[in-house]
């Protein structure tokens, strides 16, 4: 099965606007993108990589371009309608979506997401952290989703047939991982801090394990994926921390 990673790497970043374009903020002295990347680059499931960007982040967009990096220009309205906007242009076939602002992401962990996608058999998956890993390390968490009485937080990676993706009903997987590393998505400068010494630490002293336990949803439309794209239609600004969706 051929899967594409859509890198994506057109948000605002406007709380972190000060320090510059989001996926160019540096965790560790490399730009966050740069480590996506890597991860991306050594996993043994995806066969090609594109870049998806925006009117906010040109200077990502010639950063990808040097790296001889396949670019698409989106129409910045936030990740899930602009994810959604590539895949259709495109005609994508299975697609992993992931947030240019996961440092600590690892190729292993890809692997493992788009294996259990595969195993799954259903058109899309979305992966989740349970708050109280957020609240426990200090992490910012923007979007929080009620499922089946836990609360857990989009880490900014799923995986899609895109073939289904006009469909008003799909069969979504959720697989939730305590992996604090993974979970980590920068939005704020504390989140930077807190990668930064999760970089400095050995993996011995970290959850390294990638424990994951599934949630099914049946018959609906990625639930999780349209209501953050709700969210997105309505504001088109990042939402507040801790703002509840359910």
């Amino acid at each position: 099965m051929g899967v594409t990673a859509l890198l994506m790497a057109g948000g605002r970043g406007s709380r972190l606007k000060a320090l510059g374009e989001k996926p160019l903020i540096k965790v560790g002295g490399k730009p966050m993108i740069e480590r996506v990347l890597e991860a991306l680059k050594s996993s043994r499931k995806l066969d090609s990589i594109i870049v998806a960007v925006s009117k906010h982040t040109p200077k990502t967009a010639i950063f990808a371009r040097k790296h001889s990096l396949k670019v698409l220009q989106t129409p910045g309205r936030g990740f899930c309608l602009d994810a959604k906007y590539a895949i259709e242009k495109l005609k994508l076939g299975t697609t992993l979506t992931i947030c240019a602002d996961l440092p600590l992401i690892t190729s292993e962990f890809i692997d493992k997401a788009i294996t259990h996608y595969e195993q799954c058999k259903k058109p899309a998956l979305t992966v989740m952290a349970p708050l109280e890993i957020y609240r426990k390390f200090g992490l910012s968490a923007d979007y929080i989703f009620n499922v089946r009485g836990k609360a857990l937080v989009p880490i900014g990676v799923n995986v899609v047939d895109g073939k289904s993706i006009r469909e008003k009903e799909l069969d979504e997987e959720i697989l939730v991982i305590d992996d604090v590393k993974v979970a980590v998505n920068v939005n704020t400068i504390q989140d930077i801090r807190i990668a930064e010494l999760m970089l400095q630490t050995p993996p011995k002293a970290q959850a390294g394990e990638v424990r994951i336990q599934r949630v099914s949803h049946d018959r609906q439309w990625s639930p999780i994926l349209r209501k953050k794209a709700k969210a997105d239609s309505q504001s088109n600004v990042e939402v507040d921390s801790n703002k509840t969706l359910s």
